[in-house]
């Protein structure tokens, strides 16, 4: 028999599940005996230095690319290159992007099994398409309608590219590019205002990941090509909706900053209300449904929106000394009772 390659916790499952098997009288002594010999703890998570080397590496590249514009020399050299027309730019993002797809297509179809090194090139295709359409707006003028197509057609080419091959990374890009969309066409319809039928950015965007997840739980499954994104598009639909509707809790629907220094926090405390019983909400029945990714989000946000409104209620109100106090013992519960958690669910 083969030899499983496992990490310390897959392992520690594994002889869980055999000792339970056993006691059920499932499997006899000697077919545990002679499956845990054939369980191998890993001695390194190679998988996990794959991955950040990877990150680590791309990381790497921005911070190359930023330090270009911090050398004298540098910068003197790429100054050359300011009277090149933005449409040459914009074809040679627009090729080095299709070079990393076809590369990555390629090595996809080899090496299946190089998660991170295909990931890696499908992401860097990613910033090269949006570096080519960002030329290319450089090119039209932003108060025309077709300023907000070119977000439109970046949509089209993530989500094609996603299904094609079957990148859930890239249909990230699908779905951030179309928040993108989503702000220049209500900014161009409000005239770059800040408000648009009525909503500032923070209440539209919590109308548009509410949209967003919905479309993810009843719409996406139904088709067959987008079903194997659908917890994709649900985390990110989450995530809009949570931190917009944080940020709505804090800056209410007012459009003008001056006009928002002149009132008092509890004259929007009801959006505050709504952003902590929603994330509430999605904590309980995350727990309710054993689903972490729900309870996860719901929890995170339900502490963000409980100490955002702390800060806002008390900071200008109570000695520092007993605020940072109050902070601390609260802090120290939230650990204790996660602890209790982690320790619950290890055991059960």
């Amino acid at each position: 028999m083969k030899k499983l390659d496992l990490s310390k916790q897959e392992k520690e499952v594994v002889d869980q599940a055999l000792q339970h098997w056993y006691e059920q009288k499932l499997l006899d002594a000697d077919k545990v005996q002679e499956l845990q010999e054939n369980m191998d703890e890993r001695s390194f998570e190679w998988k996990v230095l794959a991955r950040y080397a990877f990150w680590v590496a791309l990381a790497s590249l921005i911070f190359s690319v930023v330090s270009l514009f911090a050398d004298d020399m540098l910068v003197r050299f790429v100054e050359q290159f300011y009277e090149t027309p933005n449409i040459v730019f914009c074809l040679f993002f627009a090729g080095l992007a299709a070079a990393f797809y076809v590369l990555g297509f390629r090595n996809k179809k080899r090496y299946p099994d190089k998660t991170f090194s295909n990931e890696t090139l499908m992401l860097s295709g990613a910033f090269s398409t949006a570096a080519s359409i960002g030329f290319l707006g450089q090119i039209l003028d932003r108060n025309t309608h077709y300023f907000t197509i070119l977000f439109f057609i970046s949509i089209l080419i993530y989500a094609v590219l996603a299904v094609k091959l079957k990148s859930k990374l890239i249909w990230v890009f699908t779905l951030v590019a179309l928040g993108v969309w989503f702000a220049t066409e209500t900014a161009l319809h409000s005239e770059w205002g800040w408000k648009f039928w009525g909503m500032n950015f923070p209440l539209r965007f919590t109308i548009f990941g509410a949209l967003l997840t919905m479309f993810s739980i009843w719409i996406q499954p139904r088709w067959k090509a987008l079903d194997e994104f659908q917890s994709t598009s649900f985390v990110i639909g989450l995530l809009y909706t949570m931190i917009a509707l944080w940020c709505l809790s804090i800056f209410g629907n007012y459009s003008d900053f001056e006009a928002w220094t002149q009132i008092r926090q509890y004259e929007i405390l009801y959006w505050g209300l709504l952003a902590t019983i929603v994330s509430l909400g999605l904590a309980l029945y995350g727990l309710k449904k054993k689903d972490a990714v729900i309870r996860d989000i719901g929890f995170v946000f339900f502490l963000l929106n409980l100490y955002t409104r702390f800060v806002e209620y008390l900071w200008d109100n109570i000695n520092r000394t007993i605020f940072f106090l109050i902070l601390a013992v609260s802090f120290w519960l939230v650990g204790r009772w996660s602890e209790k958690i982690w320790k619950k669910q290890s055991t059960s």
